[in-house]
Order: structure tokens, then sequence, then C-alpha cells
């Protein structure tokens, strides 16, 4: 129930019903115009089921027209599982070649309209009218050359390492790894003939905002990071307003909430994996598919944050756009709780026809084994899982325990990427290759499947890095962000036909597309649906810029 004397939820169900208001030929303001009738009513709802805050954290007008972008995807035929044959590099060197001609290609477009870093006036311009103004960091001593002294790009990371979301810490090493390999290659040379090595200096801050917020100041001041990845959307937010005011590049951060896409009023932090509000549109365009015409409820086991809110936020404008007639009930995980033993009896209780694990961590295995024991697996007619909670190293056998079933055919929009532990890509060459890498190192991927990960966060930085060192004046702080921003290639860990770009104010997130899959745990594998496929929205999404106080893109 609602917890008036802390102002927070103790463990509640809130039903909500969603109806269509506005049906997918019908033009965009009238879409506009009955989304925030809608929002009204909702929040009327929502208050009345006691939380008039909750109201507040669930309306965003920005997602009306993803929602129909959604649709159309989904109802698309080329919505249909990849066929790599002949289009896909068959050897690293191939790939190596085809980065090369995709990077020239990014430099060539940035001289041809004349973007670039225009040291007169302190201005960093770029596609989409990027428009960045380096004055008041500059006046304020900021160097943007900071980071790279000695022939060292120095890159800080704050990340989990201990805690219940500890297993994420693993990225970060197998990015040291990727790193690695690229000095062992020769390093970075940019056009000023200057060679840079890669190191890393990675933080534990537990999964826990208020240790990340001390341990960025460390990597700016004392280790003067040229660039800092975060990890975790609470985590994020606490840092990005000093980060984007110091003028440090916050890249493709280990997280998809979708403030990560503000390129006017946070150009320096972007993000990396599917923006999550998009992930939850498209676990609503799934139940419209399978459950067309039915009456359904909907269980989900929301992580009590802002990673948690940004899921609800998206499945909210499902439930206020369709057609389906949708009782959702949830119940709130503290991100440190060791169980989740007490809300899925609560919610299985309620006899759901699906369930969604709107979380991370310990409880991505935790839910799995729960919904298994209870019940809900065997009554449940859709169990979904969030693309955090994807990798073997929380659904495979040895985690699950008894006879590895226990995740057996949920479903997941996956975002695309990879897992480095899959059998059923073992001639896959990028995925042989990184592996070699990480059992050379020392840290083979079977150690966990985020080892792998940390080359689906680490490549988009190799790739930044080099664009950014064929610019004039050579790699520095403005290039990288004119480098990411105005990348277009080719990411070796995500399926064919998922597109990773972005182009300045326009298209703030790099990655927008996922194939939808269903766990096998006979091949221990995530498999492709072809009702389904792999989708991409590439260019789809609107910016963000988020309000933090009502917990909405504004």
């Amino acid at each position: 129930m609602y917890d008036r004397a802390s102002a927070g939820y103790t463990g509640s169900l809130v039903p909500v019903r969603g109806d269509r208001g506005a049906q997918g030929g019908e033009k965009m303001a009238r879409k506009r115009t009955l989304w925030r009738l809608l929002v009204g009513a909702l929040a009327v709802l929502i208050a009345a089921c006691g939380s008039s805050s909750e109201a507040n954290e669930t309306q965003d007008t920005s997602l009306v027209g993803a929602k129909q972008d959604v649709d159309d995807a989904l109802g698309s035929s080329t919505t249909a599982a990849p066929d790599s044959a002949g289009s896909t590099p068959t050897s690293v060197e191939e790939w190596e070649a085809l980065w090369t001609k995709e990077r020239a290609a990014v430099v060539d477009k940035i001289k041809t309209n004349g973007w670039g870093w225009d040291q007169a006036t302190n201005v960093v311009t770029g596609p989409g009218e990027m428009s960045v103004d380096l004055s008041a960091c500059l006046a304020a001593g900021w160097d943007p050359y900071g980071g790279l002294s000695n022939g060292v790009i120095n890159i800080g990371q704050t990340i989990a390492q201990s805690g219940t979301l500890a297993d994420y810490g693993n990225i970060g090493i197998g990015e040291r790894v990727l790193y690695d390999s690229v000095n062992a290659a020769g390093g970075i040379t940019d056009s000023s003939g200057k060679t840079f090595m890669i190191e890393t200096e990675l933080k534990d801050d537990s999964y826990d905002p208020a240790k990340t917020v001390p341990l960025v100041d460390e990597l700016l001041d004392s280790s003067g990071s040229f660039l800092i990845q975060t990890l975790g959307s609470s985590n994020t937010l606490k840092v990005y307003d000093k980060l984007n005011q110091r003028c440090v590049p916050n890249p493709y951060v280990m997280t998809g909430h979708p403030a990560w896409g503000d390129p006017v009023n946070h150009p320096w932090t972007w993000g990396h994996p599917l923006p999550y509000n998009i992930e939850a549109l498209l676990w609503g365009g799934m139940l419209e598919k399978k459950f067309a015409g039915q009456d359904i409820t909907v269980a989900a086991l929301i992580i009590q944050n802002d990673f948690g809110k940004a899921y609800e936020l998206g499945f909210r404008q499902f439930l206020a756009t369709t057609s389906l007639k949708v009782d959702f009930v949830f119940e709130r995980l503290d991100p440190t709780a060791p169980t989740v033993t007490n809300q899925m009896t609560t919610l299985v209780a309620r006899n759901p026809d699906v369930f969604i694990a709107m979380t991370a961590g310990t409880s991505c295995t935790q839910t799995a084994i729960e919904a298994a024991g209870n019940g809900l697996k065997s009554s449940g007619a859709m169990l979904i899982t969030s693309q955090g909670c994807k990798g073997l190293n929380f659904v495979g056998k040895d985690k699950v325990g008894g006879d590895g079933t226990a995740p057996d055919g949920w479903w997941i929009v996956g975002a695309g990427a990879k897992d480095f532990n899959d059998e059923t890509l073992s001639d896959d060459v990028y995925v042989s290759y990184a592996r070699e890498l990480l059992e050379a190192a020392g840290s083979p991927s079977e150690g966990s499947s985020q080892l792998g990960n940390g080359f689906y966060y680490g490549w988009p930085v190799v790739q930044t890095l080099k664009i950014a060192a064929e610019l004039p004046g050579g790699l520095s702080r403005p290039n990288f962000l004119l480098a990411a921003r105005t990348m277009d290639m080719t990411h070796p860990t995500l399926f064919e036909g998922i597109r990773y770009n972005m182009s300045g104010n326009d298209d703030p997130y790099p990655l927008e597309g996922s194939e939808i899959s269903k766990f096998s745990a006979a091949d221990q594998s995530w498999i492709i649906q072809p009702e389904f496929g792999v989708i991409d929205l590439s260019g789809k999404s609107s910016p963000c810029a988020w309000d933090q106080a009502t917990s909405v893109c504004k």
C-alpha cells in the first residue's frame, strides 16, 4: 500500500485499464491532442488508486509518434529473422576493412558539410543544426585535450562491481580487453601524428547513485579522465549535469534511459542500448499481436528507481493508446532487495495472462526461478524479461538450477546484442575473435556474458576515437563529440539489420533496433521469432529533454 509517511510504495497492486484513443492511420496532431486527454484521465485514475505522484512520473507526450512507428514496424512484412548469407564480413580482416571505409565516409561527411570545431568561435557544429558552445568551459579552464597526456587516453568508468548488480562489472573488464587489443595493434594515431594508447580506470559504485557522485568527482579532478562512462540510470542522472557543464564526454552510457537523447541540453551524454521506453512499446506491440480482441491482465515487477520508471513510462504509453483491454498490476522492487519472493507471490495471486520483469541484475534470475516454482510459468500465456536480463549469466542452466528449464519460453526484446556464450553463434567470426581475446587475457567469456558485452559497449568508443583522430586538430574532446554524433557504422555484436548511427540534434540514439526472441533451454539460446523478427527504428525516437522533477520527456 502507499505509505504517506515515506511517500513511496511498500508493495502495492495498482490496476490501470488502457483503451485505444487514436488508431493507427490518424494524423499525428490528432494523436497528440487525444494523448493529452488520455494523460489527464490516466492521472486521475492512478491518483484514485493512492498516489498522485505516480501520475506525474508517467506522462510523456513525446512517445506518441514512437508508438505509431512501433506499430508500423511490427505490422511490416520486413520484420523477419536475419539472413546473413553473403552480406556479413567473413573474417576479422573484412570487418576492419569495412570499418575503415565507414569511418572515412563519416570524416568526409563532416568535412564536406563544413562541420567541426571552430577554435575562433569556440563552437562545435554538426548535423541537424548541432551547435555546442565551448566558451563557458574554456573560461573555467577546461582543456579540450584533457585526459590525453603522455600518449595515453584516460578512460574513467563507474560501474557496479559489488552488490546485486555486480555481474555488470564484467563489462568494464571486457572493454579493457578490447582496448588492450587496440593498443597491441599500435594504438590510435591522430591527424597530427600523435599516437595514443587506451587505459581505463574502473571505479566500483555498487550501483549506488550516492557513491557514483564522489567517484566521478575523483575521475574528473584527480584522474583528469578524457571521458567517463557510467552504468545505471539513477547513477548517471546524478552526474550528467556536472559532466555536461564541464564539457567532458559521458558516452555510450550503460543504460537505455531516454534522458540520454538530449543533444541540445546535454550534448556530452549519449546512450548505447535500445531506449527502455521504446523497448516497452515493443512489448506492447507484441501483446497486441498475441492477444488481439482479448481482455488481459498484465503483471509487472518494476525495479524502484529511474531505470524502472523509464520502462513504466513506455508501457503506460502503450496502455493509453491500445485497443486491448488491459488490467495492469505491478509490484515494486528495491534494487538492493535480496529476493523477489514476496512480490512474485503477490503478483501470481492475480492470475495474470502476461508477466513482465522490468528489472535487472540478480533479480533477473530470481524472477525466472520464482515463476517456475509458484505456477506463473505454467499459468501465464506470455512471460517477458528486460534486455538487461538477456545474458546466459542470468538465465543459463548453471544459474537457474534444476533442469535449467525455468526460463524456457520466456520472451525478450533483446536490443540486438549477441551473447558470446550462445553456441548458436559459434560460426560468427567476430564473436569467435573476441572470445579468443578474452581467453588469452585470462577472462574467458564463459565467466559471464557481460564480458562479451564489454565489446558491445567498447566497440563504439574505439570507433569514435578513431574518427575523432582523423579530424582537423586531432584527437580532442570536441572532435570526439562530433565524431560520435555523426557516426553511421556497422556494429559487429549486433544482429544484421540493426543500424548503429546518430545524427546531431536530429537523431540522438545510436541504437533503436532489436530482435524479438524466445528462450530455448534446450539450445541455451534466445531464438529469434519469425513472426516478429528483427526490427529497426533508426531515427524514429524523438529527442528527450528529461525533466527529473516529473520523470518525463518535456
